[in-house]
Order: C-alpha cells, then sequence, then structure tokens
C-alpha cells in the first residue's frame, strides 16, 4: 500500500509517516511547500503523480482564535482544501482519512458526543472543520472522519509543553477546570490511522486516548509526571477570556472503534508518561 499524507510538519502527520515506515508501508509525507491544498490544480497534480492508494489528510489551519478574525483563510485551508483533495480521491476513487474534532459539537451537557450525533459548532474553527466533514461525506463513499481531541505529540507546540515551560518559569499556574475532554498522543493515534486506513471500514469514528480529565486535572498529572513542584490553581474558563468559544464538554463516545474491531488507545495517563520521557 502506499499513502499520501499531508501536514507531514505537523504533530500527527510526522507520526503517521513514521508509522507507516515501521511497517514496511511507502508513504509520502508533503506539506504547504510541496502541495499548498488551497490550490486545487496543485493538488490534482501531486496525488495524481503520487499515484497512491489512500490519502492521509492532516493538514489544517488549527489556531483557533485567530480563526475568528480570519474567517477566509481558515475556511480557505480547512473547507476548500479538503474538498479539493476529496475531489480527486473520487476522480481515482481511492480512499480518504480527514481529521475532524470534539468542536464540531456544541461542548454542552455531560453526555459522551456520538459518533453520528447533529453537529453544532460552538466557533469558526469548528464551523469550518465541520464543513470538511460534510463534504468528504457529500463527494465520497471510501471515507474515514476521525474526530480527535487535546492533541499531542513531539512535532510543534502542545500543552504539554507549555505547561512545562510556564510551570519552570513561574512555580505556579492557573488551569480551567470546567472544560472536560480526553488528550490524544499522536504517537498511538498513528498507529490506529495506519490500522484503520489499510481497512474498508468506513464512516465516522472518535480517537482519543481513554479516560477523562479537565485541562486543571491534566496539568496536576503533567507536573506530578514530569517531578516539578508546581503550584496549580483550578479556575473557571470565564478566567482567560478568549475570541473563540470552547467546548465544557468533549467526552466522545468510541462506539465505532469498538463496532468495528479496533484497538482502543491507552489511557491519557500511560501516554502521558511515555511522551514525558521522549521530551524530557
Amino acid at each position: 500500500m502506499k499513502i499520501l499524507v499531508t501536514g507531514v510538519k505537523g504533530q500527527l502527520g510526522h507520526d503517521v509517516v513514521e508509522e507507516c515506515q515501521k511497517r514496511g508501508i511507502e508513504a509520502i509525507g508533503v506539506d504547504v511547500e510541496e502541495m499548498d491544498i488551497t490550490d486545487a490544480s496543485k493538488v490534482e497534480e501531486v496525488i495524481k503523480a503520487s499515484n497512491v492508494d489512500a490519502v492521509v489528510h492532516c493538514a489544517a489551519w488549527t489556531a483557533v482564535d485567530k480563526a475568528e478574525d480570519e474567517v477566509a483563510l481558515c475556511t480557505k485551508v480547512n473547507v476548500d482544501g479538503t474538498y479539493n483533495i476529496a475531489k480527486v480521491c473520487k476522480e481515482l476513487d481511492i480512499k480518504m482519512m480527514y481529521f475532524s474534532t470534539d468542536y464540531v459539537f456544541d461542548g454542552q451537557g455531560d453526555q459522551d458526543w456520538k459518533e453520528y450525533d447533529e453537529r453544532h459548532p460552538l466557533n469558526v474553527y469548528g464551523q469550518t472543520k465541520c464543513e470538511g466533514e460534510i463534504a468528504v461525506q457529500k463527494l465520497l463513499e471510501k471515507y474515514f472522519i476521525v474526530r480527535i481531541a487535546w492533541v499531542f505529540g513531539i512535532n510543534g507546540n502542545n500543552f504539554i509543553k507549555t505547561m512545562l515551560r510556564l510551570g519552570k518559569e513561574r512555580g505556579a499556574v492557573s488551569v480551567v477546570n470546567d472544560q472536560i475532554g480526553s488528550p490524544t498522543y499522536t504517537y498511538d493515534l498513528a498507529k490506529l490511522v495506519v490500522d484503520m486506513i489499510q481497512t474498508d471500514k468506513y464512516g465516522i469514528y472518535h480517537a482519543t486516548n481513554e479516560g477523562l480529565c479537565s485541562w486543571y486535572e491534566f496539568a496536576c498529572e503533567i507536573f506530578k509526571q514530569a517531578g516539578l513542584d508546581v503550584e496549580v490553581t483550578p479556575v473557571n474558563s470565564s478566567a482567560f477570556p478568549a475570541k473563540a468559544k470552547r467546548p465544557s464538554n468533549s467526552r466522545m463516545s468510541k462506539a465505532e472503534l469498538d463496532k468495528n474491531g479496533f484497538n482502543r488507545l491507552p489511557s491519557w495517563q500511560d501516554a502521558l508518561q511515555r511522551y514525558l520521557k521522549l521530551i524530557q
């Protein structure tokens, strides 16, 4: 099998290419320099020349607050870019995997979001990812939509790296305790992704590491495992006013993973432990 991976410089794209290489699967990693996803003709040219069996589409606009000011640009990347890829996948009759987010839901309540629940995004970023999902569903039959949340990996910045930096600099941090979700380690996710793309078990999936926490609980565990003495103060989201509204409930059902025989990811605490060993 041969796979094209977009967004190879990002946390997930990097790990998916590495996982493919470990398994002897040919993976071509591209980023904006090799294939600007907003350029439809370039997308067509690169995918066709690559002669691949599948596209794993990790590239995205992920600056959530900035999206509120840059609506047109965020839409161009997350909606138009995704459409451009899906269109070529349809023409070539090849598989496509698209990564989405818990932000497609309104984040209310305390129940798990089911894979086929109605989408009601809270912010511009969520809206564009939702429209990307719809574009994939309208154009393709051979698609996987994988919703992820609270992502961390070796490449790029993430919450863990930020907490470690602030903890060392200040010795104390304030972290919101009214948003609940599950962290997602891209190393673990990449294994699932490569398993999944080799099947024809198409549809919508939720994939995060197992277990729930608030950002406050996540921060406490980071410092505990890192052996840092940092004072962590729990606060409400109102203490950190942001341009984009965040979901308070990011609990996501894994029913489709279970139904289709895919392994769930390890616990987020286990993932954190392995991750810290690599970055500390």
